[in-house]
Parts: C-alpha cells; structure tokens; sequence
C-alpha cells in the first residue's frame, strides 16, 4: 500500500484561524479605543476601504428597496379595501339621500297648495335674503291671496324668526329679530322675568330692561310674553347668553344661517271688551243672583248693597 504523505493543510488551517481571530481581535480593541488620534486612523480606513466595497452594496441596497416597495404595497393594499367599505357604506347613505331627495321635492311641491284659511298656520319658501348692513329681512313666496297679513309672526322648524312687515299678491317680506328697528318683549323662564329683546344687526340680540337682571342666568330659556298682542305668548325665542361686552344677549334658538321654509303664524286679534262692568256685573249676576255694586256710582244709583257690606 501506498503511504500517505505527511498532512499539512489541518496545522496551516488552524494557524489561519488563529491569526484571523487575533486579527478581529485586535480589531475590535482598536475599534473601542477612546482616543483622538484612533479615531483619526479609524476615519482614514474607513474613507479607504468603504468607497471599494460600493459594488458589494448594491445587492443590499436592492434587498432593502424590495423590502420597502412590498411594504408600500401592503398597506396600499390595506387602503384599497377600506376604500372599499367606504363605498359600500356610501353607496347606502347615497340611497337614504335620494329618498330623501325626492321627500323634499313632494314637500316642496306641496308649498304651492293654497290652504284653507282656517289652519293655524301657512308654510312658505324663503325666495331670497334681501338683508342688507343696515336691514335684516328674508322674502317668502306666499302673500295676500293665501291670507298673509302683515304682523304676523314667523318661526323656523324651532325658534322665531321674525314678523311680517309686508305683504304683496304673491310675496311677504320678513322682518327678522335680528334687525335694528325690532323690539320684541319676551319673558325668561323659570324667573318669569320680563325683558325687551331688541335687534342690534348680529347674530345675539341684546336683552334690555330686565326687571331683576339678578334672576336672570346664562342658558335661561326665553320665550315671548304676548305683551301687545302682536306675537302669541309662549313662542320660543332662544336662551340667555352673556356677550362679549358683558351684556345679556340672547343666542336665537331659530336657525339664521339655512332659512329655507318659515311657517306664517295665523293670530286672530281677540275680541274686544267696550262694557268691562257690564261684563262683570252679567257674570256675578248668572252665577250668584244679586248683583254688586262695582262702583261708588252704582251704589249712590239705589242699587242695594250686598249682604254683609257695608254702604
């Protein structure tokens, strides 16, 4: 048999380990050395050796940029399907939308209906805001031949916006409590205290001549008094809210900025009294039998003095 010859590849390969892991290890030593003058060497290898290995780089750079665009399009991906459920959800609120559409365009076309006078009230479409810097005022599209009268007062879908101030054929103009000249008087509850609201051309309205202006609290509810018997008592005006300046405005429970439909409250005047004793006098006298002197008048008159009084 041949005999091999003597084996010199296991001493020089363990003698290559061992130089290179002394080598890393002086290397790493070096690395962690906290001294000027390495860092300038460390600076100098680095600006050698790391431009060379530029093209050992570029697979490396691929990787990471293949990386980054399969991210990207996950979450593309992840945005396309919640896109999607957005449509879907879309597509269903663009249905209730048409159906509510098409609502609107019924009760819309019903506004041309001439209704009967005895209702309590008449719905019109505001045309056109005819407001200006000095006026607030809207138009409605109903007038004389559906009854309209001027003083009448007008309300949104909540809150009142105004009265009648004038009134042709087919159109009414709406003075809104907003403007200079309104005075309006109204009542805060639960106080029950009286005030005047007066339009000063913005969007909160003063309120003057409070009785007890202690009483009175910001988010007070206000509603009108029926003082004059202009308005109706008990329509809701808006709630107490402290201004800027430090006066009591109101902030308008009626919706200024989208006036699309007002309803035209019908107020009858009520009837009035000529003989107030008369009045008085039928009453007691329907009710109790005898009547009683309402006056010093009708006593000296004869009329006899009722029992237990004195004449």
């Amino acid at each position: 048999m041949a005999r091999k010859g003597p084996d010199f590849a296991t001493p020089v390969r363990r003698v290559l380990i061992a130089v290179m892991a002394l080598a890393l290890l002086a290397l790493f030593l070096f690395w962690r050395i906290d001294s000027p003058r390495a860092e300038q060497m460390r600076t100098a290898m680095i600006d050698r050796i790391v431009p060379r290995f530029e093209w050992a780089l570029v697979p490396v750079t691929r990787v990471t940029q293949m990386v980054s665009g399969f991210q990207s399009y996950a979450r593309i991906y992840e945005q396309n399907q919640e896109l999607r459920r957005e449509l879907q959800r879309m597509s269903a609120w663009r249905e209730a939308a048409v159906q509510l559409e098409q609502e609107n365009s019924k009760l819309m076309a019903q506004n041309n209906v001439r209704i009967d006078p005895a209702l309590t009230s008449v719905t019109g479409v505001v045309m056109v805001d005819s407001g200006s810097a000095f006026r607030q005022s809207v138009l409605l599209n109903v007038g004389r031949q559906d009854g309209i009268v001027e003083g009448w007062a007008t309300m949104d879908g909540l809150g009142l916006v105004g009265r009648i101030s004038g009134v042709g054929n087919r159109t009414s103009r709406v003075v809104l409590l907003t403007d200079p000249s309104s005075r309006l008087p109204v009542t805060v509850q639960p106080t029950g205290e009286r005030a005047l609201l007066t339009g000063d051309n913005t969007a909160l309205p003063l309120l003057e001549f409070v009785e007890q202006g202690d009483n009175v609290r910001p988010g007070d509810r206000v509603v009108t008094s029926g003082d004059g018997g202009l308005f109706p008592p008990g329509l809701l005006v808006g709630q107490v809210a402290q201004g800027s300046d430090g006066r009591l405005r109101l902030r308008m429970a009626a919706d200024y900025e989208r006036l699309e439909f007002l309803r035209v409250l019908r107020s009858h005047p009520a009837e009035a009294v000529v003989d107030g004793a008369a009045v008085i006098r039928g009453g007691v006298t329907g009710s109790i039998g005898p009547q009683m002197p309402t006056s010093e008048g009708d006593a000296a008159a004869g009329d006899p003095p009722a029992p237990g009084t004195t004449p």
